[in-house]
């Protein structure tokens, strides 16, 4: 039930594998490749939006940047007339457009954040519905392989990484790579002399940068993986929590979640340690170069050969100059953040389902599925090399109720699994009404062929919704005829809102052969033209199973069905018996006739009459 270290994919290109730091060069400049993607595809829709927000925070940075300049002309050019008693209207002047330049850059700064807000929203909202929307369409082999865990992870952390991004990253970079470059210019325009001097230190800080940006790669991608394990523990943890205390797990489990949370504590302490030590060491060099400028400044003003003014705005814009290098580290720690996020996301985006859509679909003869099923030299193998239907040719007629019967890995619930489409066959087809299943839209089919398993899945919601699951649109009546027929209306209308019962956490409230009952009206309410239950009546009591195989008869009445029982019992009602070894059917025969034969299932019938007697 628990998940102690990462999963590993047997492909570089599988969604699965977490550890991304250990992959070669080449495969992680594709998983950065296939990230920007991603990105490009959700900004893409706003390009006209981004390009005027780029202008908003242009407007907004030259504002900014204009201050200091006219500090330092209210300094050299405003104060001197005032000391000379010639009046102060150029420090009024300079002293309004400062308070102009200050107004413009607010309310750009306002229209900045709300357009950009709703811009981020939009695109998480877009993200959201894509990852939701492929997790549900993609094959039952991959969410096989794909544990719950990571999926909640990827709708959660990794998407809340991607929200830091967009609604707050964006910003950070823009407004400090046009800072940088202003001040940059400005310095040099102000003073040739004193704008060498402060960009001295510049190489300095590039390798500095590039330092960071390395070590933060690997710091970041290991604070995703390691949170995602800590969420696959704890989700599968809380799914499992009957099988962890009834073996007594809870203490295996806390230390098991305690190494993991401990690695992601671990994870995030180095990712901080990094921030801190860019950051201060950016302070360091930043308010060296401001003493060294101000003291190289101080002498050249005292040879009169930089004014005063000039001095002061030249330090107000180094340290406007420096503090744009913080705000680009924390922004890298988003981006790194963000890229691994990414790097799932796109992963999973891009993982193709093994049982794709027909680009070309094919219609079904008469427009609505008569029900014959024929394997047609169908081979089948969930690994390779380990066949579980080594060959099969099978022709079910449409109407024909036929009951599976062999040993468990006898290839039974494979047969069902490749009827409903839920794998394709290694060799050969499977048809419906003459139509091979991979040349069938995938509404068609899910119409046509409905799986009843052991444990069917009931949602949060009323009995009602539940039962109409498969058929949204039916009313209230069709519901409550559903329900009659299969002989769940009398415990439902015994509940407490009837029909309009909640059913709790996955079905929590009901015994497990009520829920088995919802199944059933949930599938007869659906109308399929080919029924599949799989081990549907083992979670009955045995009055409930009587019910249950008396309604059966009217609902596999002129319907296709493949039933999967161990209860003879159930198997008793089927009009043809096929008895598989091996992925082979050794027997088939109607059940009056295998058991009149002294056959395998003549002996499976015996046995099974002797424990009833017993």
């Amino acid at each position: 039930m628990t998940t102690t270290a990462p999963e590993k994919s047997t492909s570089w290109r599988g969604v699965a594998s977490e550890d991304q730091d250990e992959l070669p060069t080449g495969v992680s400049v594709r998983l950065r490749a296939r990230s920007r993607r991603l990105l490009g595809d959700l900004l893409r829709p706003y390009r006209k939006k981004i390009a005027l927000l780029v202008l908003i925070i242009v407007i907004s940075n030259a504002a900014g940047l204009s201050i200091p300049f006219l500090v330092s002309v209210g300094i050299d050019e405003g104060i001197p007339p005032i000391t000379a008693g010639t009046g102060a209207s150029i420090l009024v002047t300079v002293v309004g457009v400062i308070l102009a330049a200050a107004v413009v850059q607010a309310v750009a700064r306002q229209a900045f954040l709300r357009l950009m807000g709703a811009i981020g929203q939009n695109i998480l909202l877009e993200l959201r519905r894509r990852v939701f929307d492929h997790f549900q369409r993609l094959s039952l082999s991959f969410h096989e392989n794909y544990t719950s865990g990571r999926v909640i992870s990827r709708l959660t952390s990794d998407i809340e990484a991607i929200a830091e991004l967009v609604q707050s990253g964006f910003d950070a970079l823009v407004k400090a790579l046009l800072t940088l470059f202003g001040t940059a210019v400005l310095l040099l325009v102000l003073d040739v002399h004193l704008g060498l001097v402060a960009l001295v230190p510049l190489p300095l800080l590039l390798l500095f940068t590039k330092w960071f940006q390395r070590q933060s790669a690997i710091v970041y991608r290991r604070t995703r993986e390691t949170v995602a394990l800590v969420i696959v523990h704890f989700v599968e943890s809380m799914i499992g929590i009957r099988a962890v205390q009834a073996f007594r797990r809870e203490s295996r489990n806390q230390e098991i979640f305690a190494q993991l949370n401990d690695d992601y504590r671990g994870a995030n302490a180095r990712s901080m340690y990094l921030g801190a030590t860019f950051m201060t060491g950016v302070k360091l060099i930043g308010n060296m170069t401001i003493g060294g400028v101000l003291l190289y400044g101080g002498w050249l003003a005292l040879q009169g050969e930089v004014q005063i003014g000039v001095l002061a705005a030249f330090l107000l814009y180094l340290r406007q100059f420096y503090e744009p290098m913080q705000e680009i580290s924390q922004f890298y720690n988003t981006l790194q953040s963000a890229g691994a996020a990414l790097e799932k996301l796109s992963g999973v985006l891009e993982e193709e389902p093994s049982v794709p859509e027909p680009r070309e679909p094919v219609a079904l003869p008469k427009g609505r599925a008569r029900g014959k099923v024929r394997f047609d030299g169908v081979e089948f193998a969930y690994v390779k090399e380990m066949p579980i239907l080594p060959r099969l040719d099978l022709t079910i007629p449409a109407g024909q109720s036929v009951a599976l019967v062999g040993a468990t890995g006898a290839g039974k619930t494979t047969l069902a699994k490749l009827i409903s489409r839920f794998y394709d066959p290694t060799e050969g087809r499977v048809l419906l009404d003459g139509v091979d299943l991979r040349t069938l839209d995938e509404l068609t089919l899910r119409t046509s062929v409905v799986m009843v398993t052991q444990e069917n899945f009931l949602f949060s919601g009323t009995v009602a919704d539940n039962i109409r699951f498969g058929k949204p649109e039916a009313t209230d009546r069709q519901v409550r005829e559903a329900a009659k027929a299969i002989g769940a209306h009398e415990f439902i209308s015994g509940l407490p809102d009837g029909y309009e019962t909640e059913v709790g956490k996955r079905g929590g409230r009901m015994s497990a052969g009520q829920r088995q009952l919802v199944a059933f009206a949930r599938a007869f309410l659906a109308d399929p033209a080919v029924l599949i239950l799989d081990e549907a009546t083992s979670s009955l009591d045995v009055p409930s199973e009587r019910l249950v195989q008396r309604a059966l008869r009217t609902i596999l009445a002129e319907r296709t069905a493949l039933i999967i029982a161990h209860r003879l019992s159930t198997v008793e009602i089927a009009d043809r018996v096929l008895v598989m070894e091996r992925g082979k059917v050794v027997e088939d025969g109607p059940p009056a006739q295998l058991i009149a034969a002294s056959g395998r299932f003549a002996g499976l019938h015996r046995a099974w009459l002797e424990s009833l007697s017993s």
